[in-house]
């Protein structure tokens, strides 16, 4: 009676033991895991730390940003290698200076609206503008007579944006870029005629760094002469453009450009039909050039052009008498020169900014209905970026570009304004589309019901008329 019991014992045994084993091979990760199962952590454990959300982040003190590590931002379809790389500034050559063309600087703010800034505050208009101002669309007819004239200011990424005219635009015919020269050939489809009017397209026409005086008197006539005689009956649309750039760092940049022998010199400053005289134009310097000026010189010269350059840039000098400073008192001209440069920048079809590299090229496109075949690069590192100054130099900055502060914070806000409305328009459009798409799919399932329903008792009937017929 024992050994049948010990027999039925050992049988369920050797059973569990089987299965034990069978479960700690099958299952080998539990036995660190599940140990742990249901106990609490205890002071002074060792703990991975905690992966903060972009909104906690922001609420977190700045000492703990470095401490906690973050998420890796979600892939925006744009390699890693071609952001944030150092970009290495432009020479603007003057003619007759030695070929020394480095590429211009650009450098931009993290930008508030995109993905990976989650934490960002929203932008909030502070300027009232009407909805002509916000809508820019331009019928360009590049295969008729209109022109797009790009105003090149000093240092705010002209170069950089001037080669993506002639070199990254799909077109039709694209523009003829041969090695080693300068100058690219965009002729309209089909003609010898230029649609673009810029420092890679038709050089210097109308002097060194032309502003909107000087462009809007000479690109007329210019292009007159250009086109041929049997053209001229017809109307051409001039579209002017430009690119705006923070003023502290523009000005840093000239600074650091102006300090490698950069002049300028030979700019024409045309106003009125005629250039300044020394006399209402000095110059900061007594040599060839100004090498190795330090910022405090640089600063301490009261009719450097670098200063609150942006606005003379843009604004319409023959309303101040040109660049003679008696013509009225300095608080009347600055009024009206700040005044001028917005009106002008606003009627523009198009400006960009050098911050925001990405919105720049989308309402360009937008704007001009032409894409880019590769998309702008963001430029974080600069020689501007790497000059440390203290806050009284940037105050002294600041001071010294007051109307190019308020004319950029204005331009900013109008930008923004501009990008944001073209969005919200594309989604319209987009939530739109779909809702046609969606009503049509429903016409079509309900016209095909019913035409299968036809058919099918029209069989039925038929079929039971032949029926009576042969009963």
């Amino acid at each position: 009676m024992d050994e049948r019991f010990n027999k039925w014992l050992l049988t369920p045994v050797l059973t569990l033991l089987f299965v034990v084993i069978m479960y700690q091979y099958v299952s080998p990760s539990c036995t660190s895991s599940c140990s742990n199962f249901g106990e609490q952590p205890r002071a002074g454990d060792a703990r991975p730390p905690a992966v903060l959300s972009p909104a906690r982040r922001a609420q977190a003190p700045p000492e703990e940003w470095e401490r906690r590590p973050q998420l890796p931002p979600p892939p925006r379809g744009l390699p890693e290698g071609s952001r944030g790389a150092a970009a290495p500034e432009d020479e603007d050559e003057e003619p007759g200076d030695p070929e020394e063309e480095e590429e211009e600087e650009e450098e931009e703010d993290p930008d508030s609206e995109a993905p990976e800034n989650g934490s960002a505050p929203r932008f909030l208009p502070r300027f009232n503008f009407t909805l002509k101002d916000l809508t820019r669309f331009v019928d360009f007819n590049i295969k008729g007579r209109d022109v797009i004239v790009f105003l090149h200011i000093q240092k705010t990424g002209g170069t950089t944006f001037g080669r993506h005219l002639v070199k990254n635009i799909r077109l039709e015919q694209p523009c003829s870029c041969k090695a080693g020269q300068k100058k690219c050939t965009c002729h309209r489809p089909g003609k010898k005629e230029t649609w673009l009017f810029s420092r890679f397209s038709t050089g210097w026409s109308c002097g060194l760094h032309a502003d909107w005086t000087e462009l809007t008197n000479c690109v007329p006539a210019i292009m007159e002469k250009k086109d041929c005689p049997r053209n001229h009956s017809h109307s051409r649309n001039f579209y002017y453009i430009t690119m705006l750039r923070d003023p502290v760092s523009r000005y840093l940049s000239e600074w650091k450009h102006v300090q490698r022998g950069a002049t300028w010199k030979t700019s024409l400053h045309m106003c009125d039909g005629r250039s300044p005289t020394p006399d209402e134009l000095p110059t900061c310097y007594p040599g060839d050039d100004w090498s190795g000026v330090s910022l405090r010189e640089f600063m301490d010269c009261s009719y450097n052009l670098a200063n609150n350059r942006q606005v003379r840039m843009l604004a319409d000098l023959s309303l101040v008498g040109c660049y003679n400073l008696t013509f009225m008192n300095e608080s009347e001209r600055n009024t009206i020169l700040l005044q001028s440069a917005k009106n002008n920048l606003k009627n523009m079809a198009f400006f960009g900014l050098t911050e925001f590299q990405r919105k720049t090229q989308f309402l360009f496109e937008r704007t001009f209905n032409l894409k880019f075949i590769s998309p702008f690069t963001q430029f974080n590192i600069t020689r501007a970026s790497n000059v440390e100054i203290n806050e009284g130099a940037r105050q002294r900055i600041e001071e010294l570009n007051f109307l190019d502060m308020q004319l950029y914070d204005y331009a900013k806000d109008l930008f923004q304004q501009r990008y944001h409305h073209t969005k919200q328009l594309e989604h319209q459009r987009d939530r739109q589309k779909r809702r046609e798409e969606r009503r049509l799919q429903r016409e079509h399932r309900t016209h095909r019901w019913p035409k299968e329903d036809g058919a099918s008792e029209g069989t039925v009937t038929e079929d039971y008329n032949s029926q009576v017929v042969r009963w």
